[in-house]
């Protein structure tokens, strides 16, 4: 069976231990529903946090919610002039039978503005909220 990267992103309202947990939460429960995945399919995970975001690792969101045993790291997104604020990104490696254009990306609330040409959905299967 293939490993395939799930993308997902989400922006948190304020740098708190609470917001960040709840949006990645969230986030992290969507990207598994939307492409049946369940958390022992699961190879690893990397989380980027822009740097107005140091309150609590995204990560724990994770662990919160079953990934125990999962590998999990966290870092910083690079810091581009002009870009997105108080974003948290996820990148799931995970064992699929699914094709690559089948995995359904995850962009929530104003993180959708990061990939405006995800709006062709013929590139690919992607869930905008």
């Amino acid at each position: 069976m293939p490993v395939r990267g799930i993308r997902g992103a989400v922006i948190v309202k304020k740098n708190t231990k609470k917001d960040i947990i709840s949006a990645t939460e969230k986030l992290l429960k969507k990207m598994l529903s939307s492409n049946k995945i369940r958390v022992e399919d699961i190879a690893s995970a990397v989380f980027s946090v822009t740097k107005d975001i140091n309150a609590e690792f995204p990560a724990v969101a994770a662990r919160n919610i079953g990934w125990i045993y999962t590998p999990l790291l966290c870092t910083y997104e690079i810091t581009v002039p002009g870009s997105t604020k108080k974003c948290v990104r996820v990148l799931i490696h995970a064992n699929s039978g699914k094709k690559q254009k089948e995995i359904a990306n995850v962009y929530l609330g104003n993180a959708k503005k990061l990939r405006p040409d995800l709006h062709d959905t013929t590139k690919g299967k992607y869930y905008i909220s």
